[in-house]
């Protein structure tokens, strides 16, 4: 069911019961309908949709190869979200220790990924290289103008390594995987 759907058949109950009751339908429905999930402005001005957790990337990201194309979304791969940890190389990195976040595959070659650093949420984007389907780059920012440039190589469509270099000088190794 379409929300447009949703709303219309909303709209039909609604104007069936009495005026006191529409009020509290009214009241409750954004409740119903928006419960546990936001939309938020990403670095790259696109929008992000957050469902109580990791952000859902409107497009795609590092993990796996292109799905087959098809005119039934039903036959479209799921996104699948994976977990990444970056480890510490270098003596800057080891003051804040290891980092963890999530990175959603739209198995599409492309995605988007976070993390927090040092108390700022870093998000971005990562991209597969033409050419070489296993390994990509990857990039965050935060709010208060922190950056992470990563280069990673998937072993598998769930699983991959690479490091990550940061603006203050921190050095990581990341993995990536479930």
């Amino acid at each position: 069911m379409s929300i447009r759907n949703l709303v219309q058949s909303v709209v039909r109950i609604a104007t069936a019961i009495p005026a006191s009751k529409r009020v509290i339908a009214a009241a409750l429905f954004p409740a119903f309908v928006l419960g546990g999930c936001a939309v938020v402005p990403g670095p790259d001005g696109q929008p992000w949709v957050v469902l109580g957790g990791p952000v859902a990337p409107q497009q795609s990201v590092a993990g796996s190869p292109p799905p087959p194309h098809s005119g039934s979304t039903a036959a479209r791969a799921t996104p699948t979200a994976l977990n990444v940890r970056l480890y510490p190389a270098n003596d800057i990195a080891t003051q804040s220790g290891v980092l963890t976040g999530t990175v959603t595959n739209m198995m599409t070659g492309a995605g988007r990924f976070q993390f927090e650093y040092q108390g700022e949420l870093l998000a971005g984007e990562a991209t597969r290289v033409s050419g070489d389907e296993r390994r990509g780059v990857a990039s965050a920012y935060g709010p208060r103008g922190t950056y992470a440039n990563c280069d990673y190589q998937m072993n598998t469509p769930v699983q991959g390594a690479g490091n990550c270099m940061f603006s203050t000088g921190a050095k990581y190794t990341v993995h990536i995987g479930r």
